[in-house]
């Protein structure tokens, strides 16, 4: 199973969630047929910065850069091989004409058995600048690209206990979906997302390839 999971801006800062996603990454490793590629924006991080007297775009860019070192970092105490990526980098991804565009020859050099850790800056060719792509879009984007098999997002409030309620739905759509679920469940940058995807937690994360434990949302 190739799969995308994407870390939203809250979970970015929550060192609990992101320690027990490491985790479970690790315990993925022992199945070979499991690539993942995490892809992550930016954080709270980025208004400390702007604190310091850094211009928005510029701490939003060094943000997602620290935080894609920190990660890698975080991921190897946890025992998983991880590469760390900022996609302007090589031009792996870049944005010309308004239209998104990956190197598949550069990516497919990329070891397969490791953990890829994508970040959201492309390189924009237009303005010929780096900047950040928004976490649906690029995951919309790479999902098509690379003929993933899911897609993952994780529940904004991380507990397990809806996932094991009998009496919670485990298929739903985006259009027919309870607003109280939605509210408690889904990253804010998704709340418009209308394409399939799991619903997982970082602690059940490590049962991949099994799929019991996630909550399948399709499209309208």
């Amino acid at each position: 199973m190739k799969y995308i999971a994407a870390v939203d801006y809250d979970h970015l800062d929550n060192g609990v969630f992101l320690t027990s996603l490491a985790r479970s990454l690790s315990q993925q490793q022992g199945n070979a047929d499991l690539r993942p590629i995490i892809i992550h924006s930016d954080s709270e991080y980025t208004e400390r910065i702007i604190q310091t007297g850094v211009m928005r775009d510029e701490a939003t860019i060094r943000s997602i850069k620290d935080l894609n070192n920190r990660l890698v970092a975080l991921f190897a105490d946890e025992g998983v091989s991880a590469i760390g990526i900022n996609p302007y980098q090589r031009n792996l991804i870049t944005l010309q004409n308004g239209t998104l565009k990956l190197d598949h020859s550069f990516f497919d050099t990329l070891p397969s058995q490791s953990t890829l850790l994508l970040s959201t800056l492309i390189q924009n060719d237009d303005k010929d600048q780096i900047e950040s792509l928004s976490l649906p879009r690029l995951v919309t984007f790479l999902q098509k690209e690379l003929e993933t098999d899911e897609l993952f997002l994780f529940s904004k409030s991380d507990e397990s206990e809806i996932f094991t309620d009998k009496k919670t739905e485990t298929d739903i759509s985006w259009d027919t979906m309870d607003s109280e679920f939605r509210k408690q469940q889904i990253p804010d940058e998704f709340n418009n997302f209308n394409h399939p995807v799991k619903i997982a937690t970082a602690r059940d994360f490590n049962q991949l390839p099994n799929l019991e434990q996630t909550i399948a949302i399709n499209s309208s």
